[in-house]
């Protein structure tokens, strides 16, 4: 029942051009930074904090640009969940360095997509499940009724769920095992006992083992994608990067790792995440890969 409600109330989100959706996403945006002022704080914290923008006019400007493009990041996520696989695909612009993704497949030891919180990070697995199966990693909402939403919305053609716990990390395992690829949003804070204190920006944060451990142990390609945000709702980029061997070797190189990406649109990035803080309840990563290696 709820999620038909859901679905009702933003049905209208499916049916708007993406240059209508991010036109409302602005006005959201602007909304959020004057009746939302923790998030506007968290913004400008963390972008003081990345020290990209050295002087207070292009630091304000980018602050500006970030909190409208977070409002675009909001709404286009509703409409790409209620959208139909199709409509989605043709939203995609182009794609950068997808020879490197093929490269990857070709040799049968399995891909690790890296895709931190920056530009459209919901459409990248869609692309890559239209073409080949994936696995994502996911951490369930809180609030266990939108749960069923979410999962309606990601689940498309080649795209398989696992959510972050024991049983999702094993999918994982077994995905990479196949020659498979899975799918890990690197910067998202893991629970205590989860990861290593690790500088991002400067600034120590929690950072996830799980992405350097799946890494190390199976030997799989690492590329590192992101959905660039085009201007005017003219679509989206797919940009593909593979990484060197070890180069997320340790969770401070895939911190460096993360930031380089970062550098390249840093006013798409979700700076009002809290990165610098840390989530309860532990999940020991090495029992599960020691376990799921041994199957």
């Amino acid at each position: 029942m709820i999620l038909r409600m859901l679905s009702l109330l933003l049905k209208p989100l499916s049916l708007m051009s993406l240059s209508a959706t991010h036109c409302l996403g602005s006005l959201l945006g602007r909304l959020m930074f004057v009746f939302m002022p923790q998030s506007k704080r968290l913004i400008i914290n963390n972008l003081k904090q990345s020290h990209l923008f050295n002087d207070e006019l292009s630091l304000k400007q980018a602050v500006r640009l970030n909190i409208i493009e977070s409002g675009k990041s909001i709404l286009e996520t509703f409409a790409i969940w209620q959208k139909s696989e199709q409509e989605v695909l043709t939203l995609i612009q182009q794609t950068q360095g997808w020879s490197d993704v093929d490269t990857a497949v070709q040799a049968g030891k399995g891909v690790i997509f890296l895709t931190p919180h920056l530009g459209c990070f919901e459409i990248t697995s869609i692309y890559y499940g239209s073409l080949h199966p994936i696995t994502v990693l996911f951490r369930a909402p809180k609030m266990k009724w939108i749960l069923p939403f979410i999962e309606k919305g990601r689940t498309r053609t080649g795209v398989t769920l696992a959510e972050a716990n024991t049983s999702g990390v094993r999918k994982l395992m077994q995905a990479l095992k196949k020659g498979e690829a899975i799918g890990i949003l690197p910067d998202q804070i893991p629970s205590a006992g989860e990861g290593e204190w690790a500088p991002f920006f400067g600034k120590s944060a929690y950072t996830m083992t799980l992405a350097s451990k799946l890494a190390n142990k199976t030997g799989a390609a690492v590329i590192i994608v992101f959905g660039e945000r085009l201007p005017k709702g003219k679509g989206f980029i797919v940009h593909c990067k593979r990484l060197e061997d070890g180069a997320i070797a340790t969770p401070a190189l895939l911190n460096k790792a993360i930031e380089q990406q970062i550098q390249q649109h840093p006013t798409q990035y979700l700076w009002n995440y809290p990165r610098y803080k840390v989530r309860r309840h532990a999940l020991d990563n090495d029992t599960i890969i020691q376990d799921t290696s041994n199957n």
